[in-house]
């Protein structure tokens, strides 16, 4: 696949505030996007111990609305989402009639007959010309590709609540995680969501395009004394690998099911019907023959996309996603193996470099934060 130009990348609006803060800049989903700013450990081991701040205005928003949005969203979502109550949102998954990954999403019920998602920023039109056109036979359900309405900003961390807190009327410690409430952040109108792709806890904030250089400059401000930091694509992307998050191009995609990606979690079994379900059943009934699992290196080495994952000299999967941890200092990844070869304890190799290093079959997520 062909690299974009360079100048036909999009840029956020915060794209001076990171060339002013010396980030390295980098194309990811069509953006061009900040990967570090004063390095990937030092930014990924902020998050975990004090608080960093994210542009994540490159993702993209749908919105969708009509008196049957409910049965629309209920039919071409994975999840449940008349479980929803206004102000909760869930994670969820487009799916193909394979049970496969159109895209992975957040999906926000902002009213009983509106929901926003929250889809990734490589699969802005594909997603909204897949749910335009799934919407159709709802009658008077519309979805609007809302993205240019939106920049988001995300504060993750342990000290991330009392950051916000000192610059929003909104009580924090009252929004539950995955809910979202509707008020001022630094003086700009704001919907604040309690969710992230860190593993810790934190916030992300939806604010209009025009101010987010405004909210960028007051967070920074107020989380300087707790030592938040900008933080780029490379630390989230580590960040999201020890919370064992999966990653839309690498651990999932249009020919990987629900079910294989080990989230069988995010199915509204419940639901009459939705697209993929049938697939999902007949898979689920007869057993998938492969599964994403956790591998932890136990030779000196690290599992990258792509490897094989061997077995007395077979080949029984491929790594998906793996990583030198900066603040578990392990060498993990996710790879999708052979069914009977998913146990945890199994002892696997991975191809490296026409060498075979042992690794083996851990529990996922790799990372969990303490409550504190």
């Amino acid at each position: 696949m062909e690299q974009t130009a360079v100048s036909e990348l999009k840029r956020t609006p915060l794209h001076a505030r990171h060339l002013a803060h010396g980030a390295r800049m980098v194309p990811f989903g069509g953006w061009e996007m900040p990967v570090e700013y004063t390095g990937i450990v030092d930014e990924h081991l902020a998050v975990r111990t004090r608080a960093g701040l994210f542009d994540v205005s490159h993702m993209g928003q749908i919105e969708i609305a009509g008196d049957r949005a409910l049965d629309a969203v209920q039919q071409i979502w994975s999840n449940d989402a008349s479980r929803l109550k206004i102000g909760q949102a869930q994670y969820s998954a487009l799916t193909t009639p394979t049970g496969c990954f159109v895209d992975d999403l957040l999906v926000y019920r902002m009213g009983p007959a509106h929901f926003l998602c929250v889809v990734n920023a490589g699969n802005i039109e594909k997603d909204y010309a897949w749910i335009a056109e799934q919407v159709t036979p709802f009658g008077d359900v519309a979805a609007i590709n809302s993205s240019a309405r939106y920049a988001l900003l995300a504060i993750q961390g342990p000290q991330a609540q009392p950051i916000l807190q000192s610059l929003t009327g909104i009580d924090l410690s009252t929004l539950r995680y995955y809910w979202f409430a509707h008020g001022e952040v630094a003086g700009i109108r704001a919907m604040v969501s309690r969710t992230g792709y860190t593993g810790e806890d934190g916030f992300e904030i939806f604010v209009p395009p025009q101010a987010a250089d405004r909210l960028w400059s007051a967070i920074l401000e107020a989380g300087h004394p707790s030592g938040l930091v900008p933080v780029g694509l490379g630390a989230r992307d580590t960040l999201r690998l020890e919370a064992a998050m999966r990653l839309y191009g690498n651990d999932i995609d249009e020919t990987t099911t629900i079910l294989e990606a080990d989230l069988e979690w995010i199915i509204g079994w419940q639901k009459p019907a939705f697209t993929g379900r049938e697939a999902l059943a007949a898979q689920k009934a007869r057993g998938v023959g492969r599964k994403l699992v956790g591998l932890e290196m136990l030779d000196r080495a690290i599992a990258r996309h792509g490897y094989d994952v061997m077995d007395g000299g077979e080949p029984v999967g491929v790594v998906t996603s793996g990583t030198q941890t900066p603040f578990l200092k392990k060498a993990i990844a996710l790879a999708y193996v052979r069914a009977d070869r998913t146990p945890v304890g199994t002892l696997l190799d991975i191809g490296v470099r026409g060498r075979l290093a042992r690794a083996q079959v851990v529990p996922l997520p790799f990372y969990k934060r303490s409550k504190r």
